[in-house]
Formats: C-alpha cells, sequence, structure tokens
C-alpha cells in the first residue's frame, strides 16, 4: 500500500515531523492563546497576549501537539512547515 500513514504519536495523532519550521504571523494573531494551551512546550503568549513561538523551539522541539495547535488557532496565524 503506497502512502502508508505516520505512526501514531504519544497523544494518539500523527507523529510530528522530524524537523520542522514554526511561526506565527503576528498580523493575523488575535491573541486566542489555543496554541500556547496545546502545545505549551512550543508555544507562549507575549507579554500583550499574542502568541509567540518560545526561544529555541523554532523547530516544533519534536512535540506531538504541534500540528494540533496549528489546528487550533481560530485565525491560521499558526504555520508549521516540514524542515527540507
Amino acid at each position: 500500500m503506497s502512502g502508508a500513514a505516520s505512526p501514531p504519536g504519544p497523544s494518539g495523532g500523527a507523529a510530528p515531523p522530524a524537523a520542522a519550521r514554526v511561526s506565527i504571523d503576528t498580523a493575523v494573531c488575535i491573541g486566542a492563546g489555543q496554541c500556547a494551551l496545546t502545545a505549551p512546550g512550543v508555544f507562549t503568549q507575549d507579554d500583550d497576549g499574542f502568541g509567540a513561538v518560545l526561544p529555541g523551539r523554532e523547530d516544533g522541539g519534536g512535540s506531538p501537539l504541534l500540528r494540533e495547535a496549528a489546528r487550533a488557532c481560530p485565525v491560521a496565524a499558526v504555520s508549521v512547515e516540514e524542515a527540507r
């Protein structure tokens, strides 16, 4: 069978990419905080309440919740791209 699915990660979802580039579009972010609630090891909120990637976690930190955090953003401000 071609196109086999990724093995499940610890949360039961698809395993995160081995390396990713994570970013938040600050012009779009409304500060809902869903990214920080979903993947607190990767995201935080800045002093104004807007989402931010934690320093040193721009690669996603191997978080199994990375893509779920992107999906949870109500305005799609979180981007996760597989690094090449």
